[in-house]
C-alpha cells in the first residue's frame, strides 16, 4: 500500500458485545478496505473512541457496562470529535431511534441487517458533510 491510500484509509470502530457481530461486521469492511477496531462494550468502545478517533462508529444500542445511548451522549455532549455514528439495534420500537437521532446519530440500522445495507448506509453517511 502506498502513502497516499494508507492517508486516506477509513478507520472504522465496531462497538457491539456480540463478538460473533462485531467479528462478522469487521472481517467485511477489512475487506473492502477499511481499518477496522473492536471493542466488546461501551467504557471500552468510549476509551477507544477518545484515543484512536475514528472517522464512523458502528454502535450497538444495548450493552453491558455502557449502553450506545451513554457512549453516544459522552461524544456529543463532550464534542471529542466528529465521529459519523450508525447504530444498531435488535430493539424494534421508534421511542429509541427516536432518542438516538436526537442525540445525533447519523444513521440507525434495525439487526438483523444485510452487509450490503450497512455498506450503503456507510457511504451514505460518508457522503452527508
Amino acid at each position: 500500500m502506498d502513502n497516499d491510500s494508507a492517508l486516506t484509509k477509513k478507520r472504522i470502530l465496531v462497538v457491539d458485545d456480540d463478538p460473533a457481530i462485531s467479528e462478522s461486521i469487521k472481517l467485511a469492511l477489512e475487506s473492502f478496505g477499511y481499518e477496522v477496531e473492536t471493542a466488546s462494550d461501551g467504557a471500552v468502545g468510549l476509551c477507544k473512541a477518545e484515543r484512536r478517533r475514528p472517522d464512523l462508529m458502528i454502535l450497538d444500542m444495548m450493552m453491558p457496562k455502557r449502553s450506545g445511548f451513554l457512549v453516544l451522549e459522552t461524544l456529543r455532549q463532550n464534542d471529542y470529535f466528529p465521529t459519523r455514528i450508525i447504530m444498531i439495534t435488535a430493539n424494534e420500537g421508534n421511542r429509541h431511534k427516536e432518542y438516538a437521532e436526537s442525540l445525533g446519530v447519523d444513521a440507525y440500522l434495525r439487526k438483523p441487517f444485510e452487509m450490503s445495507e450497512l455498506l450503503a448506509t456507510m457511504e451514505r453517511v460518508f457522503n452527508e458533510k
